[in-house]
């Protein structure tokens, strides 16, 4: 696996510790000091307390070091509750430099429990496991749009080691493979992807941009094509085939507006197939494209003219 430089991070003993009233101020307000440290006032008698606590510790083992967790037992700690107001449990408070800087009370779901621990590291001015990550797809972005496929993949690889999840990461993975060329590994990549991403929009472009790789494979020539289209203004099959070339030929917005004169001629022809190929293209590039944005702006007001 390649060396993003991320850290795998403190052990979860050093992260995650029980307190009490005697030392509550070393292990929040003191601790604190250095870096957010995240209170889960709980009770053994509190149902909701028992699905909350593993959550969140989960949630910071995750954040590798950009915060910490305290455990507190408010039927043992009865004076800290009553100084911090907490009227029901389960409540939990984000301190930072000795001060409480976020919190909230009752169980939430995992999505909202990593926002607030993302929130929290924000506020203290740190970076999330999970911004270091999206620095690394950045990164290997830029291989990939320099023609580094091969250095691209690996480090997308890489990230997907630290985050199987990272719908961004996969996505990547399946383009690197179509720009070596090897669409049949960036098919079983994306059919592997976990059902978690499998419908995220880095993935439908990542199938998008295979399906054109795959009719780029059978694009005719450009030149006869245009010439067939130049006599044959009407010849649906032939402008439809010219599209795919020039696509395949990376004359991306020349195809749109073949595809666009099809839809405008005959939208009905073979089942719609010209405005399904510009869905296909809009899907593959990024939706503030100018080509996507302006594309859909004309299908727009043909469909609704």
């Amino acid at each position: 696996m390649m060396d993003l430089g991320l850290s795998a991070g403190p052990a979860a003993a050093d992260l995650i510790k029980d307190s009490s009233e005697a030392t509550f101020m070393a292990d929040v307000v003191e601790a604190s000091q250095e870096v957010p440290v995240i209170v889960d006032f709980w009770a053994p008698w509190c149902g909701p307390c028992k699905t909350l606590g593993p959550m969140l510790e989960e949630a910071v083992t995750a954040a590798k070091g950009a915060v910490k967790m305290v455990k507190v037992n408010v039927d043992e700690a009865q004076m800290i509750a009553g100084q911090l107001q907490i009227q029901s449990i389960p409540t939990v408070y984000a301190f930072f430099k000795g001060q409480p800087i976020d919190g909230f009370q009752g169980a939430l779901p995992g999505s909202e429990i990593k926002a607030f621990i993302d929130r929290v590291i924000k506020a203290a001015g740190g970076e999330s496991p999970e911004d270091g990550l999206n620095e690394a797809v950045e990164a290997a972005e830029q291989m990939l749009a320099e023609g580094a496929a091969v250095d691209a993949a690996q480090t997308f690889a890489a990230i997907l080691g630290e985050d199987a999840n990272h719908a961004g990461a996969y996505g990547g993975l399946v383009r690197a493979h179509i720009a070596m060329d090897d669409l049949d590994q960036a098919e079983a990549i994306l059919n592997g992807a976990p059902a978690e991403i499998s419908t995220s929009a880095e993935l439908e472009a990542a199938h998008a941009q295979l399906e054109l790789a795959r009719q780029a494979a059978d694009a005719g020539p450009v030149a006869d094509l245009t010439a067939t289209v130049e006599a044959e203004p009407d010849n649906h099959q032939a402008r439809f085939d010219l599209a795919l070339a020039l696509h395949a030929n990376g004359k991306v917005e020349e195809a749109v507006g073949h595809l666009l004169e099809l839809f405008r001629r005959d939208r009905e022809w073979n089942d719609g197939a010209a405005k399904t190929q510009l869905f296909t293209i809009f899907d593959a590039l990024k939706p503030n494209d100018a080509v996507v944005l302006n594309g859909r702006r004309k299908l727009s007001s043909m469909i609704f003219a």
